[in-house]
């Protein structure tokens, strides 16, 4: 009994390495990568834009929000902050649990599509931030040199993409947790508007479901099987 465990233990090990393999292999994998990192400096370069047309004087509209108007102003900017981050966390957990190394390539280029779209948004339309946000927590004001540019919510996007992403209910349920702890401290901390906030789900919705239409190929377990069929 326990040779055939041992057994089997080794098969699953041995497919799991084979698999990874394969994603180090594979150009989608690294275009899924170069896609996120593309995403993080537009978006850097995007808020850079938005700093240096404040600096000529030019000014960004405050909006009227009629779910922040009737809230408290909470700062909860720390915990938004982190709590964003524990899905980025179990996603990678989940990525080695369940050895899905053929769906990383497809996970990456998803994330990496949202934020070049965030990146070109929140320069099309550059709201200011909402009226009585104070800033994020000091722990994380490092992470971004300026904090400008609101819509969309690359918080709400980033968990709701990764919610839509992995393919385990646990997973999902505590990363479901997550994105409403999310929402409710950015309400709260008036660190979004509320159209940004729901506006990321609905982006990270739409970029998933065009996604799977479109670079089906990057999820390299669906294009073994489509040469199979072939």
């Amino acid at each position: 009994m326990n040779s055939r465990i041992k057994a089997e233990g080794s098969i699953f090990n041995s497919e799991g390495f084979t698999s990874l393999i394969q994603l180090f292999k594979s150009r989608y994998f690294y275009i899924g990568f170069f896609s996120v990192l593309t995403g993080m400096a537009l978006n850097i370069a995007s808020q850079t834009y938005l700093h240096n047309y404040m600096s000529e004087g030019k000014t960004l509209p405050m909006l009227s929000d009629l779910i922040l108007d009737n809230l408290p102003v909470i700062d909860l900017s720390l915990v938004y902050d982190i709590v964003c981050l524990i899905p980025i966390f179990l996603a990678f957990v989940y990525v080695a649990h369940r050895k899905d190394y053929s769906r990383v390539p497809f996970i990456l280029l998803m994330i990496g599509i949202f934020y070049l779209v965030r990146g070109v948004f929140i320069v099309l339309t550059p709201f200011g931030n909402p009226p009585l946000f104070e800033g994020s927590d000091p722990l994380f004001n490092g992470f971004s040199k300026y904090e400008l540019g609101v819509y969309p919510s690359g918080h709400t996007g980033n968990v709701f993409m990764l919610f839509m992403l992995v393919n385990d209910s646990v997973y999902k349920k505590i990363i479901l947790a997550c994105l409403i702890v999310v929402i409710i401290a950015l309400l709260l901390s008036h660190g979004h508007y509320s159209i940004d906030i729901f506006s990321g789900v609905f982006f990270a919705y739409a970029i998933k479901s065009y996604g799977i239409k479109h670079f089906w190929m990057f999820d390299l377990s669906k294009s073994v099987e489509r040469e199979q069929f072939s």
